[in-house]
This record gives C-alpha cells, sequence and structure tokens, in this order.
C-alpha cells in the first residue's frame, strides 16, 4: 500500500493551499491560531467564500454542485484550511445533513435545501441528543405525531451545538413504539422559527456559548419536511456515519496545533526541558501513526476497496489527542494559562502578569473545550465497546 502522495495529488494540494492564503481573511485567521472566540460572522463570512468557490460542499458529488472530490482530496483540503489557520467548517449543514438529503430526500427536498447549504446561507444544527439520551441515543424520547398534512413535535434536545444560530435542525424524534427502540425513530427537517421552540444557552466552563437546550412544545412540522420513510431515521442516522469515517479524527487540525505547541515551547525559552519535550515527542508519534491510519482508510476508499470500518477508533485517538495537546499548551503556559477575563481578552491586553505572552490568555479555554471531545459524537467509553463488538470480532472471523 503506497501511502505517498503522487505528483498529482502535490499539485492539488498546492493550488488549494495557494487559494485558501489568498482568500482566508487576515483577521479570521489570526482569531483562530491565537484560539480566539470565533462569532457567526466569522464562521459565515468564510463559509460564504467556500460556498462562492463551490468548495463549501467539497465533499459532495458533481451532480449536487459539489467538486466531486476524491477521498484524498478532501483529505488534503481540510488539511491547507487547518494549516493556513481557516476556521472548522461548520459540519451540520453541508457534511452532515446534506449528504442524508442527497441519498434519502425527494427531488423537492433536495431543490429545496441544497442551494443554501451549498452558499453558505442557511445554518443547520443537529438535533440528536437528550437529557438521558446521548451515547444511549435510541433511548430519545421527543415525540412526532401525525396529524393530517403535518407532524406535532414535543419534547426536549440538549447539548445542540449553535442551535442558536441555526435556521433549520435536523432532528431524530420518536414516530413508533413497536419493536426495537431503533425501528420508531424518524428524522424531521424543523423550522428554527417554527411557533413553539424555546432555546435556553447552557454556559460551559470557559463562559461560552456553545450548546443549548431546544424545547418542543406543540411544534407542528410540516410532513413533507420527513426524510425518507416514517419509523426508518436511525437508518439515516447511521448513514451519517460513514461521511464521518476520517473526519471525526481531526487529524489535520491536530497537525496544526502540534506547530502551534511548539510554537509555545520556543517562545517560552523551554526547549532544554527534556520532560516536556519527550511527551511532545510522544505525541507527534502517535499524530503521525493516527495520520497513517486515516491515509490507509482513504487510500483504500479510493483505489475502491471497502475502507476500514475504523471510525471508532479514529474518534478515540483523535479526542484523545486533542485533549493532550491541550494539556501540554497549558503546562507549557503554566500560571499564565488561568482564565483570564474574556473582554479585556478580546480588546488584545494579555494581562498585566510579567513575562505573559498574548498567546497564553487563550489556552485555558481551549483546555476547557477539550474535555467535552471524549464526551460527544458517543463516549469513548462506547466507542471501545463498538470497537470490540465489531473491528475485533472482525478480526477473530477473519484469523487475524
Amino acid at each position: 500500500m503506497d501511502l505517498a502522495y503522487s505528483h498529482h495529488e502535490e499539485q492539488f494540494r498546492s493550488s488549494v493551499g495557494a487559494w485558501i492564503h489568498d482568500h482566508l481573511p487576515a483577521d479570521i485567521a489570526s482569531k483562530v491560531r491565537a484560539g480566539q472566540r470565533l462569532r457567526k460572522d466569522d464562521f459565515q463570512r468564510w463559509a460564504r467564500l467556500l460556498g462562492q468557490q463551490g468548495w463549501l460542499g467539497y465533499g459532495w458529488p458533481r451532480e449536487f454542485g459539489g467538486p466531486g472530490w476524491n477521498a484524498i482530496q478532501k483529505h488534503l483540503f481540510e488539511e491547507q484550511c487547518a494549516l493556513a489557520g481557516a476556521p472548522r467548517i461548520v459540519p451540520f449543514g453541508p457534511a452532515m445533513v446534506a449528504p442524508i438529503i442527497m441519498a434519502y430526500g425527494t427531488p423537492q427536498q433536495q431543490r429545496r435545501f441544497l442551494p443554501g447549504i451549498a452558499s453558505g446561507e442557511v445554518w443547520w444544527s443537529q438535533g440528536y441528543s437528550e437529557p438521558g439520551a446521548g451515547s444511549d441515543l435510541a433511548s430519545l424520547r421527543t415525540r412526532a405525531v401525525r396529524q393530517g398534512d403535518h407532524y406535532v413535535v414535543n419534547g426536549q434536545k440538549t447539548w445542540t451545538t449553535m442551535a442558536q444560530w441555526g435556521d433549520w435542525m435536523f432532528c431524530l424524534v420518536r414516530t413508533g413504539t413497536q419493536g426495537k427502540p431503533q425501528a420508531g425513530i424518524s428524522f424531521l427537517l424543523i423550522d428554527m422559527k417554527s411557533p413553539g421552540i424555546t432555546l435556553r444557552p447552557i454556559r460551559l466552563l470557559d463562559g461560552e456559548h456553545d450548546v443549548n437546550d431546544v424545547f418542543f412544545d406543540n411544534v407542528e412540522v410540516p410532513a413533507d419536511q420527513l426524510i425518507g420513510e416514517e419509523n426508518k431515521g436511525w437508518t439515516y442516522a447511521k448513514h451519517l456515519l460513514s461521511h464521518e469515517r476520517t473526519t471525526i479524527s481531526d487529524i489535520n487540525r491536530s497537525k496544526a496545533e502540534l506547530l502551534r505547541l511548539k510554537q509555545l515551547v520556543r517562545d517560552a525559552g523551554l526547549t532544554n526541558d527534556v520532560r516536556l519535550c519527550d511527551a511532545i515527542a510522544a505525541l507527534e508519534v502517535d499524530i503521525k501513526a493516527l495520520d497513517l491510519m486515516v491515509l490507509r482508510v482513504l487510500s483504500m476508499e479510493t483505489s475502491g476497496r471497502n475502507p476500514l470500518d475504523i471510525a471508532a477508533l479514529l474518534k478515540i485517538r483523535g479526542s484523545e489527542i486533542t485533549q493532550r495537546y491541550t494539556e501540554l499548551m497549558v503546562t507549557v503556559a503554566g500560571p499564565y494559562a488561568l482564565p483570564w477575563i474574556e473582554e479585556a481578552m478580546e480588546a488584545g491586553w494579555p494581562g498585566a502578569f510579567p513575562g505573559a505572552h498574548p498567546a497564553h490568555a487563550t489556552l485555558s479555554m481551549g483546555f476547557f473545550k477539550s474535555r467535552k471531545t471524549t464526551i460527544y459524537g458517543g463516549s469513548n467509553e462506547v466507542q471501545r465497546n463498538i470497537v470490540a463488538q465489531t473491528v475485533l470480532n472482525a478480526g477473530d472471523r477473519h484469523g487475524l
């Protein structure tokens, strides 16, 4: 298996990187590199620029307006975005609901929803988790009852990322109670301006408002906003995972953050700290190993073979690596990584402590944010069970 990039792939990497360098707003890149808070306008400005280039839906096939890139090209695009300091592409529209609409939506639904996602004009959020139904998503209780030409939705979603900015939500709801719990779930598209929807912000340890509780009180949803068949939503939700096989590892972001970590070490004059350098070296080895694992999956995918079904393993390793580099960053900064007043930080004041560096001011926010990476997307404990039941059992069956 050849894991080296071809000449054509290197040319692609160079041309994509050049475009990103020329078009990424400098103020946004500066915020990303400094770990500062991004506002909706920051995300949306970049999304619209990508949309104008036809790259916001960079994983989309040509027939739906995407660039038709293969798995390697998508990986290289993500790499160049991360290294340039571009914001993460908010995945809920272009990378999550759009593939579901393409695969299971009606032609009318595709014409209605895909253009706004591709342009970056319409924002989506994901309505999956509920109180008591996070990793065990099949136990969700938000109900949707069919009444004529619409559904009436009642219930609650929680940890709903960026729902305060969302125009629409794709939502798993319970429409049936017969048989297995997974058999009674449906996939609805819900206009967030619908009467009866209430949002309550959840403030996190870093003071940010990234996630929300969302309450549905007799919310009417037109029946033509049901994706696919009623009670088949679990199938569509699982389809999403196939689009997260490698991106869930966040390997390209980890490579960019490793460079930032090394710069922090140089700025702090700690390059002779043997224990610290050993820890960074061990982290770099693990990042490289994960990168090679991702490339193995991509190589199999582009060559037409069935890729390794190791999304759970990639998620485990990627989330643990994220926590490790944020821990090392606050270790490097020491007391200067203590939480700082957000308003002062955004005004450009790194603090009054002698020896403080502006780059230290946001490290605690990154550390706090990384605590959730081993929980969201399915907790790592659940992911390890999946690895044991699928990957390891498959290896036993094949004598591996």
